[in-house]
């Protein structure tokens, strides 16, 4: 735990759906945060690349002109939300860093309105109707969690929820909560089983992220359907179910699968210091015989 002593504190995920009117996105998230806020939500976290549609359907080169800068129009216009809420915010933002340089980048807005630190993703995926490597470059500033009035906050993005290391490396820096934006849903070609195999290893490689580290956890998504572009594939239907899971991987809450939400629930931060008692496994971790786990292959 941090110094700062926050125990229990009200969250809020905003799961919505998207069109390509941008502005139009940014005043229903806007609408959202107000409410959560009214709710007596201190943390607000948005999904991935909330501002726009996902565009990494396609590669496209004038998809490019949806990024911006950090600091930049988003985080001015957000930090100035922020700052008249009194509220802590989680962005996710398309972040052009310089001319060929850009990447996904969760960016967390402190009650001031100012930036209290940034996150770029650092997995990178290219699947069929999530062509990432085509628009982000991998995130260059570590595992390293973002301290907030609200504690220190390991904030990671989408494609990372799949890597224990992550999760790990994020907990051992002295993250006392783990967040994931994501963007993530069904191509319609597969089938309802596969569907549902997939929907399944999301919640509890999460969950499992949640107990071996003793943390609570959440994960926003967006939810809806969204045409791919090119017409390649049938498009993304986005599956939702956002969700806050406690240090021991119990669900808290969770969104449907189907609609628009606003979850709002309160976690205590200092449960995972009495798990952590119960469950030492920071404790037994085997560091001595880890070497290996930076091999790509161990032969």
């Amino acid at each position: 735990m941090s110094d700062m002593t926050v125990n229990n504190v009200k969250v809020a995920l905003i799961q919505q759906s998207n069109t390509d009117d941008v502005q139009d996105n940014i005043s229903k998230l806007f609408r959202n945060i107000r409410y959560c806020a009214g709710q007596g939500a201190e943390l607000i976290i948005l999904p991935e690349l909330h501002n726009s549609l996902y565009f990494c359907q396609t590669e496209d080169p004038q998809m490019f002109d949806l990024a911006e800068t950090i600091p930049g129009r988003s985080t001015h216009i957000f930090g100035m939300l922020a700052q008249e809420l009194g509220v802590v915010l989680v962005l996710s933002l398309f972040e052009k860093r310089t001319a060929g340089l850009y990447h996904n980048t969760a960016v967390v807005i402190e009650r001031d309105g100012n930036i209290a630190g940034c996150y770029r993703k650092m997995h990178i995926p290219d699947d069929p109707a999530y062509y990432e490597k085509f628009y982000f470059t991998p995130g260059d500033l570590g595992f390293k969690p973002i301290s907030t009035s609200l504690g220190k906050l390991g904030v990671l993005v989408c494609w990372d929820q799949w890597y224990p290391e992550a999760a790990r490396l994020m907990t051992l820096a002295g993250a006392e909560l783990l967040i994931y934006p994501t963007a993530i849903g069904w191509e319609a070609m597969d089938s309802s089983e596969e569907q549902a195999r997939q929907h399944d290893a999301w919640l509890t490689a999460q969950r499992g992220h949640a107990i071996y580290n003793g943390l609570n956890l959440i994960a926003v998504n967006r939810v809806g359907y969204e045409a791919d572009p090119s017409g390649q594939t049938r498009g993304i239907t986005f599956w939702g179910s956002s969700f806050v899971a406690g240090p021991q991987g119990e669900m808290l809450e969770i969104a449907s699968d189907t609609g628009e939400a606003n979850l709002i629930t309160e976690i205590n931060l200092h449960r995972s210091e009495v798990v952590r008692r119960w469950w030492p496994f920071l404790r037994d971790r085997r560091i001595d015989a880890y070497n290996d786990i930076t091999q790509r292959l161990i032969d």
